[in-house]
C-alpha cells in the first residue's frame, strides 16, 4: 500500500505521523512511503532521515494526497486537507467529530473512509490511541495550570506547592481516567492539596490504591462537585465519553462563584469541553478569562511537547497502520472489532453512533459496510 504522511498545519502542531522508525517498519513490510518535505523537522528528523527509512519526500501536501491509498497524520485534517481528500482514500487520524459538524460534512462529502485514532477499543475496552496523548495531556495540564496561577498571567498569584508555613494550591480533577490519573500523579509531585472526582468507584479505588492517602477522592454529585470546584486554585478538566461530545459538568453560575484569578484547564476541549464557558484556543493565544477566572482550553497541547508525543503516539499506532495497509481496511476491521470501533465515515456513511447521535446523521453501524 502507499501510504501517505503530510506536514501537520494546525496551529503549533509539531508532531508528525510517523517517525523515521515507523516508515522502516512499513518498508520493511512491503509498502510505499511518501513523506511531505518538513514534515518531521519538529521531532527532530529531516528529510535525510525519512530517506534513510525508505520513504520517498513530497514537496506539496497536494502530492502526498494525491499518490496515498492511505494518509496517516496526527490532528485532525484541516479544511483545506479534507478537500484533498477522495472515495476510497484510508484516513488515519485522530478525528473527535462529536464537536466538529463542519470537519464532519467535510469527511462524508469527501468519500474517504476515515479510522478515528480516539475511538479504537482494545480488549478491556480502553483506548489504546488516545492513551497516550492522554498522558502528556495530563502531565502537561499540571504545568500549564501551574504557569496560569502566576499573577503576570492573570492568576492568583499561588504557588502549586506552597512553601513551609504557607499551605499549597487545592487541585480540582473531574475524571479519573488516564488524564486523571497523570495529572494527580504530576500534581501530588509538586506538593499540591489534590482531588480527584469520578462517578466510577473502581477508578475511585484505583487512585486511592496507587497514590495512598495523600489523594482525595470523591465521587462526583453535583453538590461534591461544584463544592469542590469552589475550593479549589486549579481545575482540570479530565471527562471522556468515547466519540460523543464531552458533557458541561461545570456551569457559568459556578464560574462566577469562583476565587478570582483561580484556573480552569479543558483537556477535554477537543471533544468540546467539560466547561460552559470553555472555547478552544490554541498556543499563540492559549488563555482568555471569563468572570476573573482564567481558562487555558489549548486544543492540540501535546503538540508542544512534539518529540515525546510523536514516539508515544506512533508506539500504539504503528500496530493497527501496518494492519490496515498489509490486510486492507475491510479485512482489519473485520479480524480486530476494537479497530472497527475506530472506524468513523466511510463512503459518506457516519459509522460512529455518538457522532451520528450528535451531529443528527443517520447512524450506518460500521460492521455492515464490511462486505460492502
Amino acid at each position: 500500500m502507499r501510504i501517505g504522511v503530510p506536514k501537520e498545519i494546525k496551529n503549533h502542531e509539531y508532531r508528525v505521523g510517523l517517525t523515521p522508525n515507523s516508515v522502516h517498519e512499513f518498508v520493511d513490510h512491503g509498502h510505499a512511503v511518501v513523506v511531505e518535505s518538513g514534515a518531521g523537522l519538529g521531532i527532530g528528523s529531516t528529510d535525510a532521515d525519512y530517506i534513510k527509512a525508505g520513504a520517498t519526500i513530497a514537496a506539496t501536501a497536494a502530492e502526498v494526497f494525491a499518490g496515498a491509498e492511505m494518509v496517516i497524520k496526527v490532528k485532525e485534517p484541516q479544511a483545506v486537507e479534507c478537500a484533498m481528500l477522495r472515495p476510497g482514500q484510508i484516513l488515519y487520524t485522530y478525528l473527535h467529530l462529536a464537536p466538529d459538524p463542519e470537519q464532519t460534512r467535510a469527511l462524508i462529502a469527501s468519500g474517504a473512509t476515515c479510522i478515528a485514532y480516539e475511538t479504537v477499543t482494545d480488549a478491556k475496552g480502553g483506548l489504546p490511541l488516545l492513551a497516550p496523548m492522554s498522558q502528556v495531556a495530563g502531565r502537561m495540564a499540571i504545568q500549564a495550570g501551574a504557569h496560569c496561577l502566576e499573577k503576570a498571567h492573570g492568576g492568583e498569584g499561588v504557588l502549586l506547592g506552597g512553601v513551609p508555613g504557607v499551605a499549597p494550591a487545592k487541585v480540582a480533577i473531574i475524571g479519573g481516567g488516564v488524564v486523571g490519573e497523570n495529572a494527580a500523579q504530576i500534581a501530588l509531585g509538586i506538593g499540591a492539596e489534590v482531588t480527584v472526582l469520578d462517578r466510577s468507584l473502581d477508578a475511585l479505588a484505583r487512585l486511592s490504591a496507587r497514590f495512598g492517602a495523600g489523594l482525595k477522592t470523591v465521587y462526583s454529585t453535583r453538590a461534591a462537585l461544584e463544592q469542590t470546584v469552589l475550593e479549589s486554585d486549579l481545575v482540570i478538566g479530565a471527562v471522556l465519553v468515547k466519540g460523543a461530545a464531552t458533557p458541561k459538568l461545570v456551569t457559568r453560575a459556578m464560574l462566577g462563584r469562583m476565587r478570582p484569578g483561580a484556573v480552569l484547564v479543558d483537556v477535554a476541549i477537543d471533544q468540546g469541553g467539560c466547561f460552559e464557558t470553555s472555547k478552544a484556543t490554541t498556543h499563540d493565544a492559549p488563555t482568555y478569562v471569563v468572570d476573573g477566572v482564567v481558562h487555558y482550553c489549548v486544543a492540540n497541547m501535546p503538540g508542544a511537547v512534539a518529540r515525546t508525543s510523536t514516539y508515544a503516539l506512533t508506539n500504539a499506532t504503528l500496530p493497527y497502520g501496518l494492519a490496515i495497509a498489509t490486510k486492507g481496511w475491510k479485512a482489519a476491521l473485520a479480524d480486530d472489532p476494537g479497530l472497527l470501533e475506530g472506524l468513523n465515515v466511510h463512503a459518506g456513511k457516519v459509522t460512529c453512533a455518538p457522532v451520528a447521535a450528535e451531529l443528527g446523521y443517520e447512524h450506518t453501524p460500521a460492521a455492515s459496510v464490511l462486505g460492502a
